[in-house]
């Protein structure tokens, strides 16, 4: 089967693909849009996770392969490396909620899914995640035995695909390693990692359905320029040294990206309301455990359960009726103290709220992991650990945080007044 994509042009789908892509669990993702809210403010974003999990699947192709044919891997193991790889990227996203990560605060807890017990290494805590989910979808669901029969004959598990998405080792399942080598944490970076399929794909979708510049980098270039890395028996991805510049350029794509479209006030405003909403009417929607039933939680369903509830907020988010940008500033402003303004608001009756964002340059490099990519000197074969090799890293090590004041409609003025005076009383000599 091949795929239109206005991102990549034609996407070819193998046949054991096509059984998952037309499983009840794939196909709920037509219904899960990919930026949440994201369309409030940019109004051509309203593609899904279903499109972009296509698209990322076909980036983890071609990064697949454009290192194995800088390898000695014979045809057979290419061949099961990359659907594994690909499989792996094609289900990454299927246990994401309603409106992306905006519903992931009332997830049910993580011990209600039942995961086995070789999960418990990568939980992030005690409420499930999309990454929990979709280890469950894929480990005890209706799908399982689907990847089971058309995977299987290649010697690939539902936990093999589980492992890559997750990074956690599943027991009892032949791995990825040939001739001594273990191919694993390469296989792992192009699943989640620093130069990962998932963000390869999202950035230029997410910068061409919002209209946006600022998630364009040359994935050509890079694509063309990594290599297969072998280090204590265990293969990584590599970078050649000449596309360093375009990886910093990547790097650069993804913080703007975070900073201008994924942090952007009416998103961050709307996020806010529905947190709201969940907890003033705890119960009126909820995320279920069960398989079956987490099939028809989507985005359809949510937005069904806002526009019959009676709670304020669900009607302040479907009639768009949200409240007003009164500030925003960041840690390098001058001039704003964000206690003083809370302050002003309250003791001027103004009902408000705040919102404070974490932008960073990568989550892979703040949470301290191992590496996932390294630069190599091709002539000499010496690797460097990307973060030690680009000084971005060090320039943007500090997260930025993005600090924003909102104010009920009908008080926006008197509110706006208000905050003149108290900036102009703070800046006097």
């Amino acid at each position: 089967m091949r795929i239109r994509d206005p991102i990549h042009g034609t996407i070819d789908v193998s046949g054991e693909e096509k059984a998952v892509i037309d499983s009840r669990y794939y196909q709920r993702l037509r219904h899960v849009r990919q930026l949440g809210f994201g369309d409030l403010a940019f109004p051509g974003a309203t593609h899904t996770r279903h499109a972009h999990s296509l698209g990322a699947m076909h980036v983890a192709s071609r990064v697949f392969h454009a290192v194995a044919g800088r390898s000695s891997l014979p045809d057979d193991v290419r061949k099961r490396f990359s659907a594994a790889v690909r499989l792996a990227v094609l289900c990454h996203d299927l246990g994401h909620m309603p409106l992306s990560h905006a519903s992931e605060r009332i997830a049910p807890p993580r011990a209600s899914l039942r995961l086995p017990s070789w999960l418990d290494a990568v939980a992030e805590g005690e409420q499930a995640t999309h990454e929990d989910f979709t280890a469950k979808l894929l480990l005890d669901s209706s799908l399982t035995p689907i990847i089971e029969q058309h995977y299987g004959p290649m010697g690939i598990t539902p936990m093999a695909a589980v492992g890559l998405i997750t990074g956690a080792r599943p027991p009892q399942d032949p791995g990825f390693s040939h001739g001594g080598v273990d191919w694993t944490p390469f296989l792992r970076a192009i699943v989640s990692g620093e130069l990962d399929a998932d963000r390869m794909d999202y950035l230029v979708r997410d910068s061409f359905y919002t209209g946006v510049n600022y998630g364009r980098y040359d994935m050509d270039w890079i694509v063309s320029n990594l290599n297969p890395a072998v280090k204590d028996g265990r293969a990584y991805m590599a970078l050649s040294r000449a596309a360093a510049f375009a990886f910093e350029d990547f790097l650069l794509s993804r913080y703007h990206m975070f900073v201008s479209v994924y942090y952007h006030h009416t998103s961050v405003n709307f996020d806010y309301m529905l947190r709201r909403y969940y907890e003033e009417a705890p119960g009126e929607f909820e995320i279920p455990s069960d398989p079956e039933a987490f099939l028809f939680c989507d985005d359809v369903a949510l937005w069904h359960t806002l526009r019959r509830s009676k709670n304020r907020w669900a009607q302040r988010i479907y009639t768009r009726n949200g409240f007003k940008l009164l500030a925003q500033f960041t840690e390098r402003d001058v001039g704003y103290d964000l206690d003083v303004l809370r302050s002003a608001l309250v003791t001027g009756g103004f009902e408000h709220f705040t919102v404070e964002s974490k932008g960073v340059l990568s989550k892979y490099f703040s949470e301290g992991s191992g590496p996932s990519l390294f630069i190599v000197d091709v002539s000499t074969g010496r690797l460097t650990e990307v973060a030690r090799y680009t000084p971005l890293y060090q320039r943007y090590s500090g997260a930025v945080r993005l600090s924003r004041l909102y104010v009920r409609p009908d008080q926006i003025e008197d509110a706006r007044n208000m905050m003149a005076r108290l900036l102009g009383q703070a800046v006097q000599p």
